[in-house]
């Protein structure tokens, strides 16, 4: 027997506000104690990128989020973890850049109004609005895609230098 749609509704809510609630209060505290770590630099993204990649799985299944933004979106985030292992092998540990940061932001903002349009769907509520929604999650994932690549250009660049410097 499955969970009912409100109790659907009410688990993934609270996944997703514990997912991006404890990843704003761990960079938050970080910053705070001004505590880095080689293991924090990989670590952070690695969890931030593996829980957003799982909400974006269910978005692509429910048919809310296109395949080929996902696609875009997991390409680039595995490229950019094996560049990050890449440097980690010569002891280096690139942390987050601006541009990924942000982008990071659109994924959330994608995120959640992802399931503001799944949670009205499932509920069946606001009936005359899915349409709007639906082309407003498109946008969000279409910029969130546009981020992605750009962000991952700016890695490359910055790569190639902390490459270059550790030959």
């Amino acid at each position: 027997m499955g969970l009912s749609s409100t109790a659907s509704v009410a688990v993934l809510w609270t996944l997703f506000i514990m997912i991006e609630v404890s990843d704003l209060l761990d960079g938050m505290a970080a910053r705070a104690m001004k505590t880095v770590s080689g293991f924090g630099k990989l670590f952070d993204p690695f969890a931030d990128v593996f829980a957003r990649l799982t909400y974006f799985v269910c978005f692509s299944f429910a048919g809310i989020m296109p395949l080929w933004i996902f696609l875009i979106i997991i390409y680039r985030e595995f490229s950019q973890l094996f560049l990050r292992q890449l440097l980690a092998e010569k002891g280096v540990a690139m942390g987050a850049r601006k541009g990924g940061k942000t982008k990071a932001v659109f994924y959330m903002i994608a995120g959640a109004v992802s399931l503001v349009l799944w949670s009205v769907q499932a509920l069946g509520w606001l009936a005359g609005a899915h349409e709007a929604l639906s082309v407003t999650v498109f946008v969000l994932y279409c910029v969130a895609a546009a981020l992605s690549v750009g962000s991952f250009l700016d890695y490359i660049v910055q790569f190639r230098k902390i490459s270059a410097k550790t030959r």
